[in-house]
């Protein structure tokens, strides 16, 4: 896989890395025609440390066999990242990482903006204009907002409660026209529909919407990948033990220790969809997917194996699948002003057309252009 193709006809003004070396190559600010005409599809990943193998093979890696029959914006959300407590010291560097890591999985510029959400100042402001439009008892019956306040308590903040609205603003923003999501943000998305729905019937008209309403992106089956300590629960970034999930950036040695104490059970013979073993089930489906083989394929190859030659094969299936990733990621970490000329030009796109919007917005609700 190409660490980046950049053609001609680019839309930013960046640099490249070439063979892995620090070369930087100009390219033409004129927006890639390619992208012209193309649906609009709008993501983001919270900067909360690093990515695991859920976040890329349940999201990043359709993103990028997709990209190409989308004009896509991928941001790194880092005013979500407040919602809940958060280290000060290491969101600076999280949002460098996450950025650095779409690039490293195959996200192409040629048919991607990345930016990061707070470099980006209509994300705040129109959240503020959605929050005075928005009922209070629609973000109260938010079931993530439920589930985490239970666990905050009393140090729950107005932030987690809003971030619906905020959501809404990233997606409304870009005049989106497909969103992926997974069933934890379906209920998210449904909210963000019914706010453009107020606004529109509020302050435009059937003509003349001042919104376009996003449509969900359903991710593909059989990329739902599951807790490695809990079959039963998803891989998470907010699982309090590490050894749950595989980040794509862990070392082979880190990989290995966390196979070898992943959940199991005492049966051998190993089996796709059996009820009574979802850890069995996760896990092959795991190898399945970083295997590149059919399920066909691995429930034949596995079906006489025990977990103590399951396991290996797994450990090594997996590392080899992380590798170019890893790599990638190192060559652009070691250029950070490529980096920050990617994030740079891409918060130029960003706001070009966010702000457009915003300015729609504003205009409906009635207030004062500037002078």
């Amino acid at each position: 896989m190409p660490l980046l193709k950049l053609s001609d006809e680019c839309f930013y003004r960046s640099s490249i890395i070439r063979d892995n070396r620090k070369e930087i190559i100009t390219v033409n600010k004129k927006y890639n025609s390619n992208r012209m005409g193309k649906q609009r599809v709008l993501s983001g990943v919270q900067p909360t440390g690093n990515l695991h193998l859920g976040n890329y093979l349940g999201a990043i890696r359709t993103w990028v066999d997709m990209q190409e029959n989308y004009d896509n914006f991928f941001c790194v959300v880092d005013l979500h990242a407040i919602t809940v407590p958060h280290d000060p010291k290491t969101l600076a560097q999280d949002t460098y990482t996450i950025a650095a890591l779409y690039l490293a999985c195959g996200i192409d510029l040629d048919h991607a903006t990345i930016f990061v959400q707070s470099h980006v100042t209509a994300h705040s402001e129109l959240a503020w204009l959605l929050n005075c439009i928005t009922p209070l008892n629609w973000l109260e019956r938010m079931i993530q907002f439920k589930e985490k306040a239970v666990k905050q308590g009393e140090n729950v903040s107005v932030g987690l409660l809003d971030y619906p609205v905020l959501m809404a603003a990233d997606i409304l923003l870009y005049n989106a026209d497909k969103v992926p999501v997974g069933e934890d943000q379906k209920q998210h998305l449904e909210l963000t529909r019914d706010i453009a729905i107020r606004v529109n019937d509020q302050f435009g008209s059937k003509k003349n919407p001042i919104l376009k309403l996003p449509e969900p992106l359903i991710r593909s089956e059989g990329a739902r990948v599951m807790s490695l300590s809990d079959g039963t629960r998803k891989m998470s970034k907010s699982d309090p033990s590490d050894l749950s999930r595989i980040n794509l950036l862990d070392s082979p040695d880190l990989i290995k220790k966390k196979i070898k104490k992943c959940k199991t059970d005492p049966i051998k013979g190993l089996e796709f969809d059996n009820k009574e073993r979802p850890e069995c089930n996760n896990l092959l489906g795991l190898y399945t997917l970083l295997s590149g083989k059919s399920k066909e394929e691995v429930a034949t190859e596995c079906q006489d194996m025990g977990w103590g030659q399951f396991k290996p094969l797994l450990t090594e299936t997996t590392i080899e699948a992380l590798k170019p990733i890893q790599d990638n990621y190192q060559a652009i970490m070691d250029n950070k002003d490529y980096l920050d000329s990617v994030l740079r030009d891409g918060k130029e796109k960003a706001e070009t057309v966010a702000n457009q919007t915003l300015s729609r917005v504003k205009e409906a609700l009635g207030y004062l252009p500037p002078l």
